[in-house]
This record gives C-alpha cells, structure tokens and sequence, in this order.
C-alpha cells in the first residue's frame, strides 16, 4: 500500500505540559500556582513577553499572588528567577524537568540577558531558545514573606494527625464544611498552623469566618489567613476588628457606587485616598457616591474622586459643608439684576452652569 501524505490547512496551537510535571509537582500545587506556570509556557512556546501585573490582571489574582506562585515554583525547582540590582524582576528562566534527576547532564546555564530598558520581563529555556523581546515592565521587587506552602509529604500529614489538638480541629473543620476534608485540604491546615503560626482558635474563627460568607472552597481560606498573617494578626479580636472595618467601609462604598464582590486593586487606591489622604469621614464619600450614581454609569470610581477632590479644594471637612457649597452654588446661579442708567452697563451679563462645569473639570 503506498504511503499517505498528509497535510495541515492551519498551525497547531497548543502548549505542551511536561508529563513529569503533571506526575510530580502538579499534585501539590494550589489554582494560582498552577494558572501561573502553564501561562508561563504558554508565552514561552508563543515568543512573547509579560509581566507580574499582566499576569495578574490576566487572572483576577493579586500581584502578590503571582510573585507567591513564582517563589513557590523556583523553591520547586520549576523555574529560577533573575533580578537586577534594584531587585527588579528581569527574567523568568523555566527549567528542563526531564534532567531534574539529573544534575550532571544538566548543562551550564547561560548568563542572565541584561535589559537595557525599563526593568522588563523575558522567557528564557536552558535548550538555548532565544529570549522573547521584552513588551512589559515589571516593576515588582521580590516578595520575602516567607509565606510560601511547603509540599507536605504523606508521612509530615500523618505525624500531622496524629498531634494532640489536631483531631479536635479537623473534626471542628469537618463540621463547618460539612464534608471529611481530603488531604490536599488537610495540608492547609497544617500549612495554616505551622507556617502562619495560628493558634487553634484563630483557626477555627478563620474557618467560621469563611463559611459564613459562604466560601467552603479552602483555597479561598489559605489567601484570607495569608492576608491576616501579612497584617500581623495573631488574635481572633484583631481579625474582627480588621473585618468589621473592612466590611463597613469599603463594602459600603462598594454598593453605594453599584459594585458587588471586592474591590480591585485600582478601586483600593481611591477608596484608601479618600478616607486617608482626602480624610473624609464615611457620611461625605457616600454622599458623592450618591452623586455620582445619579450623574453617570460608567467610571464611578473617577467620577467619584473629582467630586471629592473639588470638595478637599472647597474646604469640605463634613456633610453640613457640602451643602453649604451647594446653597453657594444655587445663589450664584441667580442672574444678577440689570443695571439702570448707566450706559456702560447695558450689557448682557454671562450665566454660567456650575453643575455643567463641576462635570466638565472632573472629566478632564
């Protein structure tokens, strides 16, 4: 029979994903660790470039979650990370797995590459691909936390069990949930205690917390315990007043302007600049939240602060003050009586729309 010729019409794209990969380091690997390295191969094999906040921006993660995925994967072994001398991060090398076993056959690797330009992020392999042409910064120093989840191994789980207070807090753990908690589960638990230093009721608040905002999924329990160890949090009465504050402030600010879940990055930064820098008590930012939801559906956020911001040049300090401003502004708007006898005079006097131009200066 003679042999076929086959053809394609178009590029196979995929990425391809080491098998020991998958066999040994997928296993342990929480969802932003693993979102974070198949993008990075997925970029490699492309030739293109990113960077930490792209990353971020790419998977709704938080710029520190992906610098935490990257430090866990270089503890791993997957990858290594190259910094300049300002501790910016400049590459991202992803090591060959098939010779993780083997070190001698392992060649020398090439010498970092030095970009000229601002502090960029470029892919690099050890089979001496060419890097990809830098197209993002990052502008993002090391994390040093030490905050990184250990690959627990199943013996360090069973002598984790079998701890005295342990049984106690699973079984607690296994009620909020109301499932028996698998041992990538448990791992978090030992992770969350050892490595974070919670004491077992900071623990168990922790996960009464999680569940009572209807978060059963233990992913979303490691993050809130990172958050409150990176905040130094160490007792049940400071993480409630952490909450209660975060709750009542920006959660309120959140809904006044129409936004549900939580906040963004760039919404954090307007919210922090008008309750610290502006130093506007909750009554007047949700005053011109109020405001702003009657003025626009889109860019709330921007329209918010130009609203602030014209009240902090005012010298807006409380509500009694904005409307104040606002009587100023109706008295304004009365046109002035036309003079008599004076021919010097006979002229028509200009209206001005204070409203139309609050709203063109904070569109500008």
């Amino acid at each position: 029979m003679a042999n076929l010729t086959l053809y394609k019409d178009t590029h196979v794209d995929f990425t391809v994903v080491s098998n020991l990969f998958i066999d040994q380091y997928m296993r342990d690997a929480n969802d932003a660790q693993l979102k974070v390295y198949l993008y990075l191969i997925r970029m490699l094999n492309a030739n293109l470039a990113t960077s930490v906040s792209d990353i971020a921006d790419k998977f709704n993660h938080t710029e520190k979650d992906v610098m935490r995925s990257l430090r866990y994967w270089e503890k791993q072994g997957v990858l290594s990370l190259e910094f300049d001398s300002g501790k910016n991060l400049v590459g991202i090398r992803l090591n060959d797995l098939s010779m993780e076993n083997n070190a001698d056959a392992r060649p020398q690797l090439a010498r970092p590459i030095l970009l000229t330009s601002e502090s960029m992020v470029s892919f690099h392999s050890e089979r001496g691909a060419s890097p990809a042409t830098p197209s993002y910064a990052a502008q993002d120093a090391p994390e040093n936390t030490g905050f990184i989840k250990p690959s627990y191994s199943t013996e360090q789980l069973r002598e984790f069990k079998k701890r005295e207070n342990v049984s106690e807090l699973l079984f607690v753990a296994q009620q909020y949930f109301g499932r028996t908690l698998n041992p990538s589960e448990m791992k978090t638990i030992l992770f969350i205690m050892d490595e974070l230093h919670f004491s077992d009721d900071l623990i168990d608040h922790l996960l009464q917390y999680c569940v009572d905002r209807d978060k059963k999924d233990f992913k979303y329990v490691e993050k809130v315990a990172v958050n409150w160890a990176e905040q130094g949090i160490s007792t049940w009465e400071q993480a409630q007043a952490t909450i209660g504050k975060y709750d009542k402030s920006t959660y309120v600010i959140m809904k006044e302007l129409g936004k549900n879940g939580s906040p963004t990055r760039k919404e954090m930064e307007f919210i922090n600049r008008w309750e610290k820098e502006y130093c506007f008590s909750p009554e007047v930012i949700l005053e011109a939240c109020q405001r702003t939801v009657l003025a626009t559906d889109s860019h709330r956020f921007e329209y918010a602060d130009g609203i602030l911001k014209s009240w902090k040049q005012a010298g807006v300090h409380e509500k009694a003050d904005v409307f104040r401003l606002d009587e100023q502004r109706q008295r304004s708007r009365k046109p002035a009586p036309k003079a008599q006898g004076n021919k010097f005079n006979q002229f028509s006097q200009n209206e001005y729309d204070f409203d139309a131009l609050e709203k063109q200066l904070i569109s500008n």
